[in-house]
């Protein structure tokens, strides 16, 4: 039986190794250390608790990580200065040259690069998808045979699907920043209600909605839209859209995990003078 050690069981990640679970694996977490909520959601999705780090490293075939973007090269450090000899799966928002420089520490016939578009995955009506990338793709996809993840392998090399997570992301998340700066702007000018009316009702109620769902997760966007700005530099393209971006949603990391906050008071903390 293949043993998966997942890093972590966040709301994406646990969602992630129940799907794994449908393969009739096992699938363990580091759960010392750990938060109630990390237990809570490990548990409701049938993971089992491996302890500690060190003891995840040494009993899973494969790990998959996945964390919030900031983490992720620690996370790999973590698990490759444990002489990992099984397969890492990065399946973090990262910049594709980061995704190489990370397969190089495990040698790339032991890495496979993910990029994760959707919510979590814990019904198929969601259409979550898991883009895979490197010589063991098949493995990992056969991982969630039957479960409501979907998987896409892209040909090509290491870095396919982060690109592919990137690219997506610069759009859907870039663009919801984007709008969540013009209604700062229109609120401080005092024209928000003339904006309104000239978007007319239903644009504005879904930007709305779309604003302040997204500022629940914006504490995991702002590390996102950094690395999408790499991505753009690296391929020879202004970052600073996303740059911007993620000084947006960086104001508006205190509404971490409240999807009902009323839009005047995001608003309000998006004008606050920073200095």
């Amino acid at each position: 039986m293949t043993v998966i050690g997942l890093i972590s069981p966040g709301q994406m990640g646990a969602s992630l190794g129940a799907a794994a679970s449908h393969s009739a694996t096992r699938v363990i977490w580091a759960g010392d250390g750990r938060s109630k909520a990390s237990h809570t959601r490990a548990s409701d999705a049938g993971l089992e608790n491996g302890g500690t780090i060190d003891r995840l490293v040494k009993d899973s075939d494969i790990i998959l990580s996945v964390c919030p973007p900031h983490d992720a090269e620690d996370v790999a450090q973590q698990v490759q200065q444990r002489a990992f000899p099984g397969l890492f799966v990065d399946c973090n928002a990262i910049a594709p040259e980061k995704s190489r420089q990370i397969a190089e520490r495990f040698g790339y016939q032991n890495f496979v690069d993910g990029g994760i578009v959707g919510g979590p995955a814990w019904k198929s009506e969601s259409g979550t998808r898991l883009y895979l990338s490197g010589d063991r793709s098949k493995e990992i996809a056969a991982l969630f045979d039957n479960s409501p993840l979907e998987t896409t392998i892209i040909p090509g090399e290491i870095g396919a699907a982060s690109a592919m997570k990137m690219v997506f992301a610069a759009y859907t998340k870039g663009t919801t920043a984007l709008l969540a700066a013009i209604l700062g702007v229109a609120e401080k000018e005092g024209v928000r209600n003339v904006l309104e009316s000239q978007w007319g009702q239903t644009f504005t109620e879904q930007t709305y909605q779309r604003v302040v769902a997204n500022s629940a997760k914006a504490w995991r966007f702002e590390g996102e839209m950094q690395e999408i700005a790499a991505t753009f530099e690296n391929a020879g393209l202004p970052g600073g859209f996303h740059t911007a971006a993620a000084a947006v949603f960086e104001r508006l990391a205190q509404f971490k995990d409240e999807p009902a906050v009323d839009i005047v008071e995001l608003l309000k903390a998006l004008n606050q003078s920073r200095h």
